[in-house]
This record gives structure tokens, C-alpha cells and sequence, in this order.
């Protein structure tokens, strides 16, 4: 197996976890559906509601974590970082992920792992009302989330170590992405002629795929 081939077997794993948490939007969405009805037309509104949706939304917002980097979709200020060539990104990534990334998410595993065993052996509940839910399924969540984003930044870390070699970055696991503004625009617009429109979207999916490759960086600076 090549170390590309790892790569998107750890770009796998990152994408099926994220998707899987994201259905977690549905019953999150359903949840406050029940609970507005319930509250506003029945005037039967539920005790542990904000427990419940608290744990939805942040079980949803850390599963995914992993999948966003694997997308290289996180915020990034990439001013200056866009500018540079791909060996210097690459060094400036390496750097960071070394320095910060590493002991940052090594503490929350560490941290969350004690978290979730407490929580387990006294069988902690939500004490934000009198009879809350249990949250040690919830806290489970920490190390578990913790664990994912530390395979994906050895994935990372493997792409920077890869492009301070060869001078390019590795291809990623591709998945969907939103429609580019530009592109949207181009196809909707009835003053512009077929032949330029399709150069046009073409042009735009490119930006598209090098910005989502590595933050503007890579090959729009060969």
C-alpha cells in the first residue's frame, strides 16, 4: 500500500465519521420541532430540552472536526499563507501542527478520557434539572472525537513531510463541495455566449479544487 493510498484510507475514515455525525442535524432539527410544538400549541413544554439539543449539536460539532480537516476546511488567514510557495506552506504547516496541533489535541484526549471514565463510574446525570439525562455517553464523545482529529493531523503531517520533498501537495479524498458563487452566476446568465460560459466554469472549478487543495496555495503558484 502506497503512503497515498494511506492517505486516503485516513481521508476515509475522517469523511464516513463526519457524515454518519451529520445526520445527527436531523434529529437535532426534529427535537426542536417536537419541543415548539409541545411548549407553544400544548403547553406541555420538556424539563431536559436544552440538555438534549446541547448534546446533539455538540456531539454533531466534534465528529465532524476530523472530516473538516480531512477537507481542509477549517478557518484559516491565509493573507500571507497564499502567497507562499508550497514548500514554504508545507514547512509553516509542519511547524504548526508540531507545536500546536499535536500537545493541543494529545491534551484532549488525555483530558476527555478522564472526563468520560468519571462521568461513567458515578453515572453522572445533567443537573440542570431535577431529574436530567445521563451525560456519560455524551462525554464519551471527547476522546473519541480527539482520536479521529489526531489520524487526520498525521494524515496532515504526512502531506507537509510529503510536499517539502517533491514540491507539490498530495491529492486529497474528494467529496462535494458548495457551488462556486462565480460559476452559479455564469451558468444562470443569459448575456453570456455557451463557448465562454463553459471556459468560464471551468476556470472557476479550478480555483475551486486548488483552494480546497491547500488554501489557495499549490498549483496556482507553478
Amino acid at each position: 500500500m502506497t503512503i497515498q493510498r494511506v492517505l486516503h484510507a485516513i481521508d476515509g475514515i475522517s469523511t464516513f465519521t463526519g457524515k454518519a455525525a451529520s445526520w445527527l442535524i436531523i434529529g437535532l432539527m426534529t427535537l426542536v420541532c417536537v419541543e415548539v410544538f409541545k411548549r407553544y400549541i400544548m403547553n406541555m413544554p420538556t424539563a431536559w430540552i436544552f440538555d438534549a439539543s446541547n448534546m446533539f449539536y455538540g456531539t454533531l460539532f466534534m465528529m465532524c472536526g476530523a472530516y473538516t480537516l480531512a477537507q481542509n476546511g477549517h478557518v484559516r488567514g491565509d493573507f500571507l499563507y497564499s502567497s507562499m510557495k508550497p514548500r514554504t506552506q508545507a514547512l509553516l504547516d509542519l511547524i504548526l501542527y508540531i507545536v500546536f496541533f499535536l500537545p493541543g489535541i494529545c491534551a484532549l484526549i488525555y483530558a476527555g478520557w478522564d472526563f468520560a471514565s468519571d462521568s461513567w463510574r458515578i453515572n453522572e446525570h445533567s443537573n440542570t434539572t431535577a431529574d436530567g439525562p445521563p451525560v456519560y455517553h455524551f462525554k464519551t464523545i471527547i476522546p473519541i472525537a480527539g482520536a479521529l482529529l489526531l489520524l487526520q493531523g498525521a494524515a496532515e503531517i504526512i502531506r507537509a513531510i510529503m510536499c517539502l520533498k517533491t514540491g507539490e501537495w498530495p491529492s486529497r479524498l474528494k467529496d462535494v463541495s458548495e457551488i462556486d458563487v462565480v460559476e452559479e452566476q455564469l451558468a444562470n446568465s443569459e448575456y453570456v455566449d455557451e463557448e465562454s460560459r463553459k471556459i468560464a466554469i471551468e476556470h472557476a472549478q479550478d480555483i475551486e479544487e486548488a483552494a480546497r487543495q491547500r488554501g489557495m496555495g499549490g498549483d496556482l503558484l507553478k
